[in-house]
């Protein structure tokens, strides 16, 4: 049992419904390495064969699922327009000083948890090739998405995992030390208070009111656990009615977006951020403590100033020291 696996095996959630390993997704978001660059160091530490080459787009076939490596397309196209060109034009000519600035996302597929640690070889492979993370860009935000398989797909367990992370949304926030650039992007905004006293006073919601709760709170992709390819691979129909985003991928996932990618730090990893996750699988597994720190947000709550951030960040903490 590994640091990956260990916090899910400690709270029986290691597996789904199906009672098999319950999968992970991870994308990682850098610079300083071209795309044919990282795509031959990801082939070489995992042993993969290239199967699919765009001017923006890498396919790394290996025995664990296909790795995609791309070229941030938003940011390509924003330059593209920028200089008045079209993507393939502004790629064509691309220098290498210049494809260095150019964002870079390794998209990896899922695996189970039981698998998770191959990718600290590939992370520490870029790190020495000249991967560059979230500190030193001066043009983009860079994250670590994680994309946690759930463990079922029924409303209570939703449910559960929602107000869990409303409850430590705040102490993720410090608890990742998330650069000041992507605070004040809208990519990873936090939910509302609104939201989150709303999630804790619903009693036994279905499916159908989750959802409908979370599209009029969280029209958009742009939140720290971004809800809407989970609520997808439910009712896509019912989401698509109100957030019709193309971007919008249905899977059985939580899409948690919170992390830095400080992959040029040698004391960063993907464990870190995953272990600080898992605080959620922790507290949204143990009903006792869920009903608790749920009744103290609505204590804390204050007419017109609503609940005091660090007076919370402080309380949660205090729960961790006695649940670790």
């Amino acid at each position: 049992m590994d640091s990956y696996t260990s916090p899910l095996e400690s709270r029986d959630v290691l597996k789904n419904v199906a009672r098999e390993v319950r999968t992970v997704g991870f994308e990682l978001e850098f610079s300083g390495i071209p795309l044919r660059d990282t795509a031959n160091v990801v082939c070489h530490v995992l042993d993969g064969t290239v199967t699919e080459k765009t001017a923006a787009q890498v396919c790394v076939q290996t025995a664990h699922g296909d790795f995609n490596i791309e070229l941030d397309w938003d940011f390509l196209k924003t330059a593209a327009a920028n200089a008045g060109e079209t993507v393939d034009e502004l790629l064509h000519p691309l220098s290498k000083a210049a494809a260095l600035l150019v964002p870079v996302e390794v998209v990896c597929p899922p695996l189970p948890v039981t698998s998770l640690t191959i990718l600290d070889g590939m992370v520490e492979a870029l790190r020495k090739a000249g991967a560059t993370g979230t500190e030193e860009s001066l043009i983009a935000a860079y994250g670590v998405h994680i994309n946690a398989e759930v463990p079922a797909l029924d409303a209570p367990t939703i449910h559960r995992y929602l107000r869990a992370f409303g409850l430590l949304q705040w102490w993720q926030i410090e608890a990742n030390d998330v650069n000041l650039a992507r605070r004040i992007s809208p990519y990873i905004d936090l939910f509302e208070e609104s939201y989150i006293k709303l999630l804790l006073t619903r009693d036994e919601p279905d499916i159908a009111t989750l959802i409908d709760d979370y599209l009029e709170h969280n029209p958009t992709r742009n939140r720290a656990l971004d809800m809407l390819p989970l609520f997808a691979e439910i009712d896509a129909d019912r989401v698509r009615a109100t957030v019709d985003d193309p971007k919008i991928k249905s899977r059985p996932t939580f899409h948690y977006r919170l992390p830095n990618c400080q992959i040029d730090d040698p004391q960063w990893s993907l464990n870190a951020s995953w272990l600080r996750w898992c605080w959620v699988e922790q507290l949204a597994n143990d009903d006792a403590s869920l009903q608790a720190l749920g009744k103290d947000f609505l204590t804390a709550d204050r007419p017109l100033l609503g609940v005091d951030r660090g007076a919370w960040v402080k309380r949660i903490a205090r729960w961790m020291e006695n649940h670790s």
